[in-house]
């Protein structure tokens, strides 16, 4: 394209009079100016972040996990010992005692759990408190996926869109040319009735036919004029296309950071390549050491290790201490001074629970050790899935990176030979059709290098997902 660019200078400077454009090739001028606006500068994107920020603020999912969480976490101050027990019992008719009347019966208890219970309890709720919280993580990393996923496929499609509205304008322009060329080889004038060869809906009339088979060379011509405009037909299909899935991108997005599905999104920036500075295996490693999943697995077996230590502990005796207040009037007439002592009755008291029946006991300390080995198990099937992950995201990066390298080279390939075609085409040595060919060979390749480029991106979002670690920079 630089090429390209240094032959427009020159032939620039030597066509240019008095600041007045004398032009000795028409054909010439137009395809070089039409090239020099195909090609657009690509930088990167922004505004990703935004749009992050928004979502965690705003999503419900993540409000709801984040709660759940919350939940889980409050339960690690519950353990503790159990309420005080009361008991007042009150004689509607005074009981005549050996000490005197009784009147009422106060009975305080206070139970205690096994020594250790109470802490165990805690440490329970608190492995899976942070068993929830890496829940919360894992959806987060989910939806960061999905919205980041989202995001480059929106890249995608508008740079899609940007280079096929240049080449329909392209293709636009062309179609005047070989009109001219038309004109020109059947040795006709434009007129206000003959200008165009066709109706007013563009379709070719029989009339104009027969005129244009009766004329010498008019057939080839108009041929090339209709070529052009199944293109332009079909690249105007193309792009509707592309507009209509733009469109569904952009309610997904929005419902994804929960906005309003007609906000608008900015995409002012076009993406460049991204760079991958951590070896494959350090990936995978992070991704052992770092993923939610895993951590969350690991702390609900810890969990369910505490859950069968507090089993045992309460197939434990449990010990009670208390006092029972009994209050007692003197009996009349019995001959004692009680003015020097109460008669009311003082007990300290002591419980203790005899749990003889073990099969409840064995029975939660079993399930316990079963959910532990669940939890074990359900590690490593993680970690395996997450290694089948990664070895794909990294395969479509390095796959990516590797067209990417090939289209590059192709792009330039085909500009050289664009220039050398131009040339020839303007000199009349070469059919137009070559032209044509090497320019569609143009948009292809940049469609499948935009491609590329996402796919490189949509790699990274997932090695992101899977490691925790920030490997694209917004």
């Amino acid at each position: 394209m630089n090429q390209i660019i240094e032959i427009m200078k020159n032939w620039t400077k030597k066509n240019l009079d008095f600041g007045v454009w004398r032009i000795p090739n028409p054909k010439l001028t137009l395809l070089l100016t039409i090239l020099l606006a195909v090609v657009g500068n690509k930088t990167m994107a922004q505004g990703l972040d935004d749009y992050l920020t928004h979502a965690t603020e705003n999503s419900p999912l993540l409000k709801a996990s984040y709660s759940q969480y919350l939940a889980s976490k409050e339960r690690i101050d519950q353990p503790g010992l159990p309420d005080p027990e009361l008991q007042v019992g009150v004689f509607l008719q005074p009981m005549e005692r050996f000490m005197g009347t009784q009147l009422a019966d106060y009975r305080l208890m206070q139970s205690f759990p096994w020594f250790g219970t109470i802490k165990a309890q805690k440490s329970e709720a608190d492995f899976s408190s942070q068993a929830q919280y890496q829940l919360f993580m894992e959806v987060r990393n989910e939806l960061f996926f999905q919205i980041k996923y989202t995001w480059f496929d929106l890249h995608r499609i508008q740079g899609e869109i940007d280079i096929t509205k240049e080449i329909l304008t392209y293709f636009h322009k062309l179609e005047e040319l070989a009109l001219t060329d038309f004109k020109a080889s059947t040795g006709s004038r434009p007129s206000q009735t003959s200008k165009n060869p066709s109706n007013s809906n563009g379709e070719i009339t029989q009339e104009k036919m027969s005129e244009i088979n009766s004329s010498s060379g008019g057939t080839n011509g108009m041929a090339e004029v209709i070529q052009i405009r199944l293109e332009i037909k079909e690249l105007e299909n193309q792009l509707a296309l592309l507009t209509s899935n733009q469109n569904s991108l952009f309610i997904k997005f929005n419902q994804l950071i929960n906005r309003d599905i007609q906000d608008k999104i900015e995409l002012n920036e076009k993406l460049q390549p991204p760079l991958l500075e951590l070896d494959k295996y350090s990936l995978l490693d992070s991704i052992k050491e770092k993923n939610p999943m895993i951590t969350k697995y690991e702390n609900d077996a810890l969990a369910y290790e505490q859950r069968a230590k507090i089993a045992k502990l309460e197939g434990n005796p449990k010990i009670g201490l208390g006092i029972n207040y009994s209050p007692f009037l003197p009996r009349e007439n019995d001959g004692i001074d009680h003015s020097d002592h109460s008669m009311d009755m003082l007990m300290p008291m002591v419980t203790l629970s005899l749990p003889i029946f073990r099969n409840k006991t064995e029975g939660k300390i079993n399930e316990a050790k079963y959910l532990q080995e669940v939890a074990t198990q359900n590690q490593l099937q993680t970690e395996n899935l997450l290694a089948i992950q990664w070895a794909e995201a990294f395969q479509n990066w390095e796959d990516a990176t590797r067209s990417l390298e090939l289209y590059d080279q192709q792009i330039e390939l085909v500009q050289q030979q664009i220039n050398l075609l131009t040339t020839s085409f303007s000199n009349g040595s070469v059919p137009f059709s070559s032209v044509l060919k090497s320019q569609l060979k143009i948009l292809n390749y940049q469609i499948k290098r935009i491609e590329a480029i996402t796919l490189q991106y949509q790699s990274l979002s997932l090695l992101e997902k899977l490691s925790g670690i920030n490997l694209i920079n917004t």
